[in-house]
């Protein structure tokens, strides 16, 4: 997609589509509960983890937002009004939608309304927002801190990697506390910080990853391994120690971050075939991972009672996949009608530049 300065970037449109796979996949396959694909083992074919475990595609897409606007904001000012406007056009109407749907939703079974809309005032410091909405809001509370985080790199480019090592020791002090780690880790800024920060730090320093083929095909396999060996302990659901939390947000952000700013300096995908349509599912991202919520869960659970049993962990997977085929349409209609509109209200904010620009990608 792109930008409001112009800027289109096919690469990270891929990463985008892999990372709402992800979440979409790890929603079919186990539900709310563990059905149809109960949260116990780990698949034999170790990559796949990634999809047992597709929540990390969360992960994927914050650490792809600190390492575009890094990208997009390189050796610029900004205008804060603008900056805001532009983020405010492309998130808003679409979760106000979902905000409405899912309050109709709310009358309609007889849940009180006044608390659900207390409950979305509070969405913004806390993880209350439906439909992954509080994801969205850890993402606005990112952009508060952007412009301070990118202003600190400019005098010290290792800064973004001072700040995780801050972050991890402050979730050390939550741990002692006897805090749900696993709660603040993944559902808030104390672990997400991570994210957005290494992303940031990864596009400064994405020249150490260009065309570095066999690093980075070593990160992948490693990173890989991991998230296995975090699936087979039990995963984000039955993993019982607490302290691994500490450290999986960096974990996470460390192995996304990497390979993100591998892809992106190292290849240019053409506009064409199945480059093209990977980017248009990317396009499309921010519509498919509001809206699945309403279908996802139903259409498991569907397939597995009348159509087909998909406990399988690899049957479901191709379950999924069709499914989420399904999704592009509706997000096409969704992007086109929803967030388009608001989009050509956007308008610039970059200023002149202050300094020349980092290394080019």
């Amino acid at each position: 997609m792109k930008s409001s300065t112009g800027a289109h970037y096919l690469a990270l449109d891929h990463v985008r589509a892999l990372a709402v796979f992800m979440v979409f996949t790890w929603h079919f396959i186990h539900g709310t509960g563990g059905k149809p694909v109960p949260f116990e083992g780990a698949p034999a074919i170790f990559p796949l983890a990634l999809l047992d475990e597709g929540h990390t595609g969360v992960a994927l897409f914050m650490v792809l937002s600190g390492y575009l606007f890094a990208k997009l904001l390189d050796g610029k000012d900004i205008s804060f009004v603008g900056f805001f406007w532009n983020r405010f056009i492309r998130l808003a109407p679409l979760l106000l939608v979902v905000f409405a749907l899912v309050g109709a939703f709310t009358v309609r079974h007889g849940d009180p309304l006044d608390q659900y809309i207390k409950s979305l005032a509070i969405g913004f410091v806390a993880p209350r927002w439906p439909n992954g909405g509080w994801s969205i809001a850890v993402e606005i509370q990112f952009y508060l801190l952007l412009c301070f985080v990118l202003a600190a790199t400019r005098r010290y480019q290792p800064a973004p990697i001072v700040a995780v090592v801050i972050m991890i020791a402050i979730r050390s002090l939550l741990f002692e506390q006897g805090a749900d780690m696993r709660f603040y880790s993944y559902a808030t800024m104390a672990g997400r910080a991570d994210d957005f920060l290494l992303g940031i730090a990864a596009f400064n320093y994405r020249h150490l990853f260009r065309c570095r083929h066999l690093f980075a095909g070593v990160i992948a396999i490693a990173f890989c391994a991991l998230v296995w060996l975090f699936d087979a302990a039990g995963g984000y659901y039955l993993m019982a120690p607490q302290w691994p939390w500490i450290v999986i947000p960096t974990i996470e952000a460390a192995g996304y971050a990497t390979l993100i700013g591998y892809y992106d300096s190292s290849f240019q995908p053409v506009n064409a075939g199945l480059s093209k349509l990977v980017a248009r599912i990317g396009i499309y991202s921010y519509s498919i991972y509001l809206l699945h919520f309403f279908i996802v869960f139903r259409a498991a659970s569907f397939i597995n009672d009348r159509v087909l049993d998909i406990s399988n962990f690899y049957v479901a997977c191709l379950a999924s996949t069709v499914i989420f085929c399904g999704m592009i349409p509706i997000g096409w209609l969704s992007y086109r009608y929803i967030e388009g509109p608001a989009l050509a209200l956007r308008r610039p904010y970059l200023k002149l530049a202050t300094r020349p620009a980092a290394q080019a990608a």
